[in-house]
């Protein structure tokens, strides 16, 4: 892959970035606060969005140079599920993050259903399985269970499908090409949108029985006495890739040199968040907690951002990747990433007709970007602000991970091959399927 040792002025200086209150926003929070954007000669405004379509909308009408995005969301808006606009990325935010969270109540139904360990306490990763009796409770009463998630091409709708669909609960399919876009069709559980900062309330009125979101979202549900997290999107999925920074196709196109230092500066803040086993994280607690980031108390952030995750209150474990900002090469756009997104989109519906492999690489290069990464790493190895140890080996890199096996339902997941991926799930459409 040809990369580039010297990066040229920014095109374009004064930029404005777009974010959504999570604690998983925090490499371009860092790269203002530690002045990684000034060094690039980039003078940032950055400003929290109302929800993650105000936040899309803006990108691709031009309001915003940039944005913390969901990483289905670049993907949809390129095939054209929602929106349609041309969105890249060059950078991936972060690997892991998430996590599931239900109500008191529902976890008291749960609990005769988990196996405990030799001091009692619930022995983690705890599967759907256990919820399943509770869901079909409900069924049986004629009451439907509802659930919460972010947005309809987000991680976190991906993620919940995933976990109770391993556990033998069918969370509904999309049909858009019947103009269904509930994702509710032949649903068990019954998933539909929630802002993240708006979860622990909407669980507290009883609206939904569980949500998934990202933090610090499911440890204030802890906090605040009205849920238990159940599973993290670790224990799903290990080393999973969250977010994504995203920007149009455009953009890139007539920004070039703004493109890759940007993407310079967001490295930086990345390295800096992990750096000497995340002894940077409390600094980076203090800032995201400011009220112009995401504006919850230190202690509710710490919980998850240094290394350790409260499940039900006082059962705090280490979970020291609980979220990774630079470990594991997690900023690198893998195309095989793209791809897993792209097999939920099938799997559920949303992209309603078959698709051969072919086609799914074809969408997976159109968006993310790793030529543009390798050119900003490569410029930061050059100038010797980064080791080249830190990244993957750019003359061999494919942009596809080996097959990946930590899935909480043992299903091993290799990019290169998405239709024979999506043939191994007992829930959810295959080759030949149409709703």
């Amino acid at each position: 892959m040809p990369v580039m040792a010297e990066v040229g002025f920014p095109e374009k200086e004064e930029l404005t970035f777009g974010f959504i209150k999570l604690t998983d926003m925090a490499p371009i929070a860092i790269a203002y606060e530690n002045g990684y954007f000034e060094e690039e000669g980039l003078y940032v405004t950055i400003e929290a969005q109302a929800n993650w379509k105000v936040l899309l909308d803006g990108v691709i009408d031009g309001r915003l140079d940039g944005a913390h995005m969901l990483a289905g969301q670049p993907i949809a808006a390129t095939i054209g599920y929602g929106t349609k606009a041309h969105i890249i990325t060059p950078f991936s935010m972060d690997l892991n993050g998430n996590a599931i969270t239900v109500s008191n109540d529902i976890w008291k139904k749960m609990k005769p259903n988990i196996a405990k360990d030799s001091e009692g306490k619930p022995v983690h990763p705890i599967k759907a399985d256990a919820l399943k009796p509770v869901v079909e409770q409900f069924t049986e009463a004629g009451k439907p269970f509802k659930m919460g998630m972010v947005f309809p091409v987000s991680t976190h709708n991906y993620e919940l499908r995933y976990w109770l669909a391993a556990g033998g609960i069918h969370p509904g399919y999309y049909a858009p090409h019947k103009g269904d876009t509930s994702g509710q069709l032949d649903a068990e559980a019954f998933l539909s949108v929630t802002p993240p900062p708006q979860m622990p309330s909407t669980l507290e009125a009883g609206t939904i029985y569980g949500y998934c979101v990202g933090e610090p979202w499911n440890q204030q549900a802890v906090f605040k006495g009205i849920g238990v997290p159940v599973v993290t999107d670790y224990e799903i999925w290990k080393d999973n890739p969250e977010k994504v920074f995203g920007i149009t196709a455009e953009f890139a196109e007539k920004y070039p040199n703004t493109t890759i230092r940007l993407t310079r500066a967001l490295i930086k803040a990345a390295k800096w968040l992990d750096d000497n086993d995340n002894a940077n994280r409390p600094a980076a607690v203090k800032i995201l907690s400011q009220s112009n980031y995401v504006g919850a108390d230190y202690d509710v952030i710490a919980n998850s951002m240094t290394g350790t995750f409260e499940y039900e209150k006082g059962d705090k474990r280490a979970v020291p990747d609980f979220n990774v900002f630079f470990r594991y090469n997690a900023t690198y756009p893998y195309y095989s990433d793209a791809i897993w997104y792209l097999t939920q989109m099938r799997r559920w519906g949303q992209i309603s007709d078959d698709k051969p492999d072919a086609w799914y690489k074809d969408i997976a290069a159109k968006v993310y970007r790793p030529d543009i990464y390798a050119k900003a790493a490569q410029s930061l190895i050059d100038d010797k602000t980064i080791d080249a140890k830190h990244f993957p080996d750019f003359a061999t890199e494919t942009g596809f991970k080996k097959p990946q096996q930590h899935f909480i339902d043992d299903i091993v997941y290799d990019g290169s091959a998405p239709n024979d991926y999506l043939s191994k799930f007992a829930i959810g459409l295959k080759q030949g399927d149409k709703l």
